[in-house]
């Protein structure tokens, strides 16, 4: 499952124009010793997990405890999540727009572009833009060919979900195109960003302890 997720995931960005400067890669465990293994530094984690009726209940609680809150710092790029089973491009958005100052494009990158046309948009607009944009639709609906598996069409039932973790302005963020705003998960810095996102990876697993279909990929500086 995760050679799929992480083949899926790098063909993707490099047909939408993202240098291979930095490569996602699969975290293999959550010890120190596996962490270890991950290369350094990491800009982004995602997390693949099961939408269970204890997440479902979970999210609603959160949700409706945060809603008068501020959470949002105004330089995290968000983006709602319109289109069905589009939670991996979703994902995907969320890690490279908050990372631009790490990656770079081809001069022509259907993605590039994208972020910048919608950089100025709520997160409501920029999914409506998504909607319309013709070179990532395509994109995603070949991807999980490439990644050796078969993608689901738009309108079938999945219960697996992706979400991204970044680090925008020394602060950890969960970023779900399914919740209203992003989640503020305290201080991190690019030392300690994985091990943080991953303690945050931890709960969602310590929610559903019976499951066991959960994937966390690291988007890292590639080291060749």
């Amino acid at each position: 499952m995760s050679f799929k997720c992480v083949t899926t995931q790098k063909w993707f960005v490099s047909c939408l124009g993202m240098k291979p400067t930095w490569q996602f890669g699969d975290v293999y465990g959550l010890d120190p010793e596996l962490l270890s293994m991950v290369p350094r530094p990491v800009c982004a984690v995602l997390l693949l997990f099961p939408v269970t009726e204890k997440y479902e209940a979970f999210k609603q609680e959160e949700e409706e405890k945060l809603k008068d809150q501020p959470q949002v710092s105004p330089d995290i790029y968000f983006i709602k999540q319109t289109i069905g089973n589009a939670c991996g491009t979703i994902g995907l958005i969320h890690a490279v727009a908050n990372n631009q100052a790490h990656l770079e494009f081809e001069p022509d990158s259907p993605l590039k572009k994208f972020l910048e046309q919608t950089s100025k948009m709520t997160p409501e607009e920029r999914a409506t833009f998504l909607e319309k944009d013709e070179s990532i639709r395509v994109t995603h609906e070949s991807s999980a060919q490439e990644g050796q598996t078969e993608a689901p069409s738009l309108d079938e039932k999945v219960n697996l979900h992706f979400i991204a973790f970044v680090n925008v302005g020394g602060h950890l963020y969960e970023l779900d195109g399914r919740k209203p705003f992003p989640i503020a998960h305290g201080k991190t810095s690019e030392d300690t960003f994985l091990e943080d996102a991953i303690e945050v990876c931890k709960v969602f697993m310590a929610r559903d302890p019976q499951e066991v279909r959960f994937t966390i990929i690291a988007l890292s500086k590639d080291s060749y």
